[in-house]
């Protein structure tokens, strides 16, 4: 019934858009009452991702499963979870990409799914690290540089229309992750300095020689630390 409820509801969003659909014209599409359509849903809006509740547990299970020795490719292999449920049926995960960045309000939602899976990656990160200098700080910023690296991967396939490889752009933009914190899993400093202060010298932008240099500090470094970090780094070439 969730599935056919869904299924109705992307064909009059489609047909009629989002605005002009109503929970009534889904239910009727449906063949079903009202009752049943918010037994399954909260909202209409809930109805453009009738999956992400499901994932997000399978999502949490996997990694209260996961005591492994690599937290941080535990968060990758947990993001690859959600790769996999929109690759499950890519003509709708296709559709409802391209019905998102129509409608503003779905964006705002999408965006807060988005963060539940990061608040996940992140809480079994801080647990992860919760005796390492900088625990926490590191589990937020890793757990949104995973966030970020896979959507990166994802969206490049959605906007393709779902006619190239997800899983090795996501593969791609997740190594990129793992190069980058590979410190951060054996209990360092939050980057290669093991002083809780990192410079992460990959490419990651577009600067004048095809480099840009990313600092990560805590909020109370000092700044000589920061300076000499940053020199020391400049200095290896």
């Amino acid at each position: 019934m969730r599935e056919a409820l869904a299924q109705a509801a992307f064909e009059l969003f489609t047909e009629r858009g989002y605005e002009q659909t109503t929970v009534d014209d889904i239910v009727a599409r449906a063949g079903v009452g009202r009752r049943s359509f918010f037994r399954y849903f909260p909202s209409k809006e809930d109805a453009v991702f009738p999956d992400h509740d499901r994932c997000l547990d399978d999502m949490t299970a996997f990694l209260k499963a996961n005591p492994g020795d690599d937290p941080v490719a535990a968060v990758c292999d947990a993001a690859r979870i959600v790769l996999r449920m929109y690759t499950a049926n890519p003509d709708f995960s296709v559709q409802r990409y391209r019905l998102t960045r129509e409608v503003p309000g779905l964006r705002t939602y999408e965006l807060s799914v988005v963060r539940r899976y990061e608040r996940a990656l992140a809480g079994y990160l801080r647990r992860r690290f919760a005796d390492a200098p900088d625990g926490s700080l590191r589990a937020e910023v890793i757990a949104a540089a995973v966030v970020a690296a896979h959507n990166n991967g994802l969206r490049s396939w959605l906007r393709s229309g779902g006619e190239e490889d997800p899983e090795a752009e996501v593969d791609r933009a997740l190594s990129f992750v793992r190069d980058v914190w590979a410190d951060a899993a054996n209990g360092d400093g939050v980057g290669p300095s093991g002083s809780g202060t990192g410079v992460l010298r990959k490419g990651v932008g577009d600067g004048a020689d095809g480099e840009v240099i990313v600092m990560v500090a805590p909020r109370n470094a000092p700044m000589w630390r920061v300076i000499q970090s940053i020199e020391s780094t400049l200095s290896e070439n």
